[in-house]
């Protein structure tokens, strides 16, 4: 069986469900989504830990991102699917109370004129500091980056981040917590 994402109204309460490439296909079709940004701090100064997509990703494969982003399975709450991607993807264990969440964002972005994520996207974030075991059918490369450096490479090579990075970054509370 393929996977499915869990279908919400502009609330966030769910209202059915539907096979994932389905749901980015078009304009896409608003869906539950959670992400991911795991910070540490290093001689001073704090550190985000990104991800590249990986190649056969459907949607902005090759793209730097926050940590994780993901879908909930139905009948799964946000903070369990951040727990699982975490591990599934990155090799990151942590428990659920570590992940403090932030906020959601309701978002359309457009990839191709046939693919786009529509989204209401919970955001949590967490201090971590360990060794990776990135899955690479899920993640092409990973790296630590400085918050203010992030900020520049996101103003001198927008189109290299996906469009919910941007998002997540001048949100006050993500810019608060970063310093």
């Amino acid at each position: 069986m393929r996977e499915q994402v869990v279908l919400v109204d502009k609330n966030d309460n769910q209202i059915g469900l539907m096979d994932k490439l389905e749901a980015h296909q078009g304009k896409g079709v608003l869906h539950r989504a959670i992400s991911v940004l795991l910070y540490r701090k290093k001689k001073g100064a704090v550190e985000v830990l990104l991800q590249k997509r990986a190649a056969d990703k459907p949607l902005w494969p090759f793209f730097w991102t926050n940590t994780i982003c993901t879908h909930p399975r139905d009948g799964e709450t946000a903070v369990d699917c951040a727990v699982r991607r975490l591990e599934e993807e990155m090799g990151i264990v942590v428990k659920k109370e570590d992940l403090q969440f932030v906020y959601k964002l309701l978002y359309q972005a457009q990839y191709t004129s046939d693919l786009a994520e529509h989204e209401f996207d919970s955001l949590f974030v967490s201090e971590w500091d360990g060794n990776l075991a990135i899955n690479p059918r899920e993640v092409a490369d990973a790296r630590w980056i400085s918050a203010p450096v992030l900020q520049a490479e996101m103003t001198v090579k927008p189109n290299t981040f996906t469009p919910w990075v941007h998002m997540f970054m001048k949100e006050e509370k993500v810019k608060n917590l970063l310093g």
